[in-house]
């Protein structure tokens, strides 16, 4: 347990090395985040007149052709969002570790040209998680467990699609293949080290909430209304940026995986060591 825990935070460390040196990765989990709120305030409105979530959760009105074609739209749009920004922060972690200095632009640059496969695999990926959500909706208890172990498998399977698109000019579905093809070659600890990433900052997480919630409580007994916002403020704005961080680091981290698991290469910054525990041989 204590080992597990000390690999994960040495990968932890490796790929905040790399964010310090580029700070400016952080960029992209941020806009990510402001175009996500946008495309959910630009489907808020017709999704509450047609009442599909109130559908989908309740299964007390049948749903229509308009319906489905709504919710796939925001899958669809929900999905763009997510590949083409993690391109970006993928991209540009990959010519750090070609020793070069990358910028915003170029991870820009590098998403916008591989725009039409990221479109595609966004569209492949909102197809099988409306499936599986409208699958879900529809069966039992036991479904429901079926359903999930499918959703963590397709998204083992896909983990490494975003690497695949940015490093070589194939399709998406190629890439979904390729990302599949690597893990099968290579199987480590349940992924060890994504899953090391998000224990770590889960119990960071942790600590941040508990500090807020403690800010709040001392602002509250000064009964000040300045000062309890003030500490609110204070709370969201810490779990905003460690959510960033994290979002930064998991992609350096997709972008190092994806370096070693094609060719064992050295990656600047990474023990070899520790990326070969994170695909263990089965």
């Amino acid at each position: 347990m204590f080992q597990r825990l000390s690999r994960s935070w040495s990968l932890v460390k490796a790929s905040a090395s790399v964010l310090r040196q580029d700070k400016e990765l952080l960029v992209f989990p941020l806009v990510s985040l402001v175009s996500l709120i946008v495309v959910l305030a630009v489907f808020a409105v017709p999704t509450i007149a047609l009442g599909i979530l109130e559908g989908f959760h309740s299964g007390s009105r049948a749903l229509g052709p308009a319906h489905y074609v709504l919710a796939f739209l925001f899958y669809f749009s929900q999905y763009f969002v997510i590949f083409f920004f993690n391109s970006a922060l993928v991209g540009a972690a990959m010519m750090r570790f070609d020793g070069k200095d990358p910028t915003v632009s170029d991870g820009l640059r590098i998403a916008t040209a591989r725009i039409g496969k990221i479109a595609g695999y966004a569209l492949i990926a909102a197809t099988v998680g409306l499936a599986l959500r409208i699958i879900q909706e529809r069966v039992g208890f036991l479904g429901k467990i079926v359903v999930a172990i499918l959703g963590a498998g397709w998204s083992i399977a896909t983990f490494l699609v975003v690497p695949v698109l940015v490093s070589r000019d194939i399709g998406p579905i190629d890439a979904v293949k390729e990302s599949a093809s690597l893990l099968r070659k290579t199987w480590g600890e349940n992924l060890m080290g994504q899953a090391g990433i998000a224990a770590a900052f889960g119990l960071i997480f942790f600590l941040v909430i508990v500090a807020g919630v403690m800010l709040v409580i001392a602002a509250v007994a000064t009964h000040s209304i300045a000062m309890i916002v003030v500490a609110l403020v204070v709370t969201v704005l810490a779990v905003g940026i460690t959510a960033l961080i994290q979002a930064a680091l998991s992609g350096i981290y997709e972008a190092a995986l994806y370096r070693y698991a094609v060719n064992g290469a050295q990656t600047p910054g990474f023990d070899s060591g520790a990326l070969k525990l994170a695909f263990a041989p089965r």
